[in-house]
């Protein structure tokens, strides 16, 4: 009896092993499956996302005859820099990049540091109707751009900027978007550490200096991509307040190339990708931080 009750004991924990034992086996090709189907979306909507920039480089490099092919290539039959070539020898492309760069270079260091300033006031400055200012400025991207031009424009022209670069620089050097990310980013530094600097003696621009900057790279790396490629793509505000041929940028060119007569579609995209690829270039440099400084900002 004592064997016969030993050996149906032993038959049972061999079947409830073995049940568990299909069960982590069905719940490892699910998981696995999961995956798979994971991974066929995520590369679905990648696709979909690359494919413009991909067509632009395509057109970009295809001879002007094949354009209008009845023939649907996905890549062309040879590859030509003439539509490179021909764009810069007969448009100023080289000064309107280098108008690009200047303005995107001053207002994005310009930006970062307000930005960052306002947002460590906001964050970690008491001072008398802190949060109403804060939300007066937050309440500003409600607004359309359109809104405010007008008074923008008469500003800048009172102030005397009116057809040079500051017209551009000194409207764009702080926005309530970054204000806003560098408030949430540094709100979560410990009060304890700068409280410390605080007691060894250091005012508030040395605690910024010395400790909420170099704890702020991810945010900097964020507000570096968003200042820039706003800046490097804005279209309205240059063309409104830069009047002359010599100070237009990339944006307002591309709309000069696309209101000729007779537009040729291969030179427009080769001048738009070489206004895309700046951007594509520092948002590559700055991925790592880019992504850390989101996800420490309070945006989800």
């Amino acid at each position: 009896m004592t064997a016969t009750a030993g050996t149906r004991a032993a038959t049972a924990s061999r079947g409830v092993a073995t049940t568990r034992s299909g069960h982590l086996r069905s719940r490892r090709r699910r998981h696995r499956v999961a995956q798979v189907a994971r991974f066929v979306v995520a590369l679905a909507i990648c696709a979909v996302m690359v494919f413009p920039f991909y067509w632009m480089v395509v057109v970009s490099l295809s001879p002007k005859d094949e354009l209008f092919s009845t023939v649907f290539k996905l890549w062309p039959s040879r590859l030509t820099l003439d539509n490179f070539t021909g764009v810069l020898a007969r448009y100023d492309i080289v000064t309107w990049f280098g108008n690009s760069f200047v303005i995107t270079a001053f207002v994005t260091v310009l930006g970062v540091l307000v930005n960052l300033l306002a947002g460590y006031a906001f964050a970690k400055i008491r001072f008398l109707g802190r949060s109403a200012v804060f939300f007066a400025a937050l309440a500003t991207l409600v607004l359309p751009v359109q809104v405010t031009m007008v008074a923008q424009f008469r500003l800048v022209s009172d102030l005397g900027f009116y057809g040079t670069y500051w017209a551009v620089i000194l409207p764009s050097a702080a926005v309530a978007t970054g204000v806003f990310l560098a408030r949430q980013f540094i709100i979560g530094i410990p009060d304890e550490l700068l409280e410390a600097a605080r007691i060894d003696g250091a005012g508030s621009f040395r605690v910024f200096r010395s400790i909420v900057l170099p704890l702020c790279r991810p945010l900097i790396a964020v507000l570096v991509v968003l200042i820039a490629m706003a800046t490097w793509n804005d279209f309205a505000w240059p063309l409104i307040a830069l009047k002359q041929d010599y100070l237009f940028t990339l944006p307002i060119g591309l709309l000069f190339l696309q209101g000729q007569t007779t537009p040729d579609f291969t030179q427009i995209m080769a001048l738009s990708l070489i206004a895309v690829v700046p951007m594509i270039v520092l948002f590559l440099a700055t991925q790592r931080y880019f992504v850390q400084g989101i996800a420490r900002s309070g945006i989800r």
